[in-house]
């Protein structure tokens, strides 16, 4: 893939002030440099917008829904390829130039594609915005997709592909998507294979940009040193000639498969990789934050987890093992792993299905619980330590639909959770304990357990 550039960064104890400030300002503040603002622009785009003047930075965020879910069945990666290719010249400008009036200014411009959103991101000194606006509406509206770019990235994208092919964690990954959700857009992957790839001809790029880069889909987040009224001029400038609506199929809703089942890919490793993961919750369901909770005492809490003691401190059997909620658009899932010799990886694994067994029966304990809430609200604000990162977060909230003030409510809802919210939610993901478990490597012989 095309180098992309460093964003400028904020000072940690900046960041540290503007997440104070989000999370202490009141009504008698809205002109208070922290406050969320909701911009509605002349040509009618909605955007979230932090006014900072500590650094003369902006930093832009901004999505489309649908992402690589709009795929077509036979070619997966269009949306990941298209994404490479919008910086690879626009307008008249060709690749090379494109590129050079990026470096010219010391603009970052970059794109993304995942399972369900097409990602933009902008970093670039106040001073040179009318510039770094222009080039993100050329790359939108008007981009060349030459075919020598086409074949450039293609091979960028195919060799990464066969790479990916000895990388252990990416084989589990795509393994396990692909068994949970066959015959379903999430199965296939977002990057794509030699097959699909290597059949993205030049009208598919232009049918994806049309169909799926649109304002009615789109989210935009921005932070830094501007104007109102300057903002939403230059966000109409690079956005509103887009085409009004966006042309996305349905995708279904689904929930993973083929649980109670596992699966080993053989590879000349001395350590197996095993990812697994069941049913989870989706972002917006009510027991969400009180499963969040859970899996932080169960193994999102790194050093102070259940899993972490089990399996590392006390019996040595890997460096890392975690598990964490994944949430998509379609579908809510609970995943995890971990890594560790051949021979003891079937041990390893039957400790994690003992220890999700455990916690779904029994809950955590009054201290566990206490523990987790204190860590989850504490490490809150380093989420906001870069302008960056607070569009970043202002994006999320957005697409996830979680409502303007969440900044405000999030360390409530977490303190809120009760034992008994917390016992709830272990029993509508945890109950079961049925997992789809991929192994990756030359793991010594399984036992049944588990529903394996």
């Amino acid at each position: 893939m095309p180098l992309r550039r460093a964003a400028p960064r904020h000072s940690f104890l900046k960041g540290i002030a503007m997440a104070l400030a989000l999370f202490t300002a009141s009504s008698a503040a809205d002109a208070q440099v922290g406050k969320i603002e909701r911009l509605k622009t002349p040509a009618g785009i909605e955007v979230w917008f932090v006014r900072d003047d500590t650094l003369p930075i902006l930093s832009i965020n901004f999505a489309f829904d649908g992402g690589a879910s709009q795929d077509p069945a036979d070619r997966a990666g269009l949306a990941y390829m298209t994404a490479a290719m919008l910086d690879e010249g626009a307008g008249e400008l060709n690749a090379k130039a494109f590129q050079e009036r990026l470096e010219r200014r010391a603009i970052s411009l970059s794109y993304n594609a995942d399972r369900d959103t097409f990602r933009g991101t902008v970093r670039v000194l106040s001073e040179h915005r009318d510039e770094a606006f222009e080039l993100l509406r050329l790359s939108l509206n008007t981009p060349r997709f030459e075919q020598e770019a086409i074949d450039r990235i293609r091979a960028s994208i195919l060799a990464a592909y066969r790479r990916s092919l000895t990388n252990p964690d990416e084989v589990a990954g795509l393994r396990w998507f692909a068994q949970a959700f066959p015959n379903h857009p999430y199965g296939r992957s977002v990057k794509g294979d030699e097959k699909s790839i290597s059949g993205v001809e030049r009208s598919m790029l232009f049918d994806y940009a049309k169909k799926n880069l649109a304002r009615s889909n789109l989210k935009i987040a921005v932070v830094g040193s501007i104007e109102s009224a300057e903002l939403a001029r230059l966000i109409d400038h690079a956005f509103a000639k887009l085409p009004a609506k966006a042309d996305l199929a349905e995708i279904p809703e689904v929930k993973p498969q083929s649980l109670g089942r596992r699966e080993v890919v053989d590879l000349n490793i001395p350590q197996t990789t095993i990812t697994f993961g069941g049913i989870g919750l989706k972002r917006k369901d009510p027991d969400f934050m009180p499963a969040f909770v859970l899996n932080h005492v169960l193994g999102g809490g790194s050093f102070s987890s259940r899993l972490y003691r089990e399996v590392r401190e006390k019996r040595g059997l890997a460096y890392s093992v975690y598990s964490y909620l994944a949430t998509l658009d379609h579908s809510g899932m609970f995943m995890g792993g971990t890594s560790t010799r051949n021979d003891r990886a079937a041990e390893a694994l039957q400790i994690i299905e003992q220890e999700i067994v455990r916690i779904a029966k029994d809950g955590p304990t009054a201290e566990e619980l206490a523990q987790a809430k204190s860590y989850l609200t504490g490490s809150y604000l380093l989420h906001f330590d870069t302008s960056a990162k607070v569009a970043s977060q202002l994006l999320e909230i957005q697409l996830q639909e979680l409502g303007i003030d969440y900044f405000e409510r999030r360390n409530k809802m977490v303190n809120a959770v009760t034992a008994e919210d917390v016992r709830r939610a272990a029993k509508r993901f945890l109950a079961d304990s049925k997992l789809l478990v991929i192994m990756v490597g030359r793991p010594a012989p399984l036992s049944k357990s588990n529903g394996g």
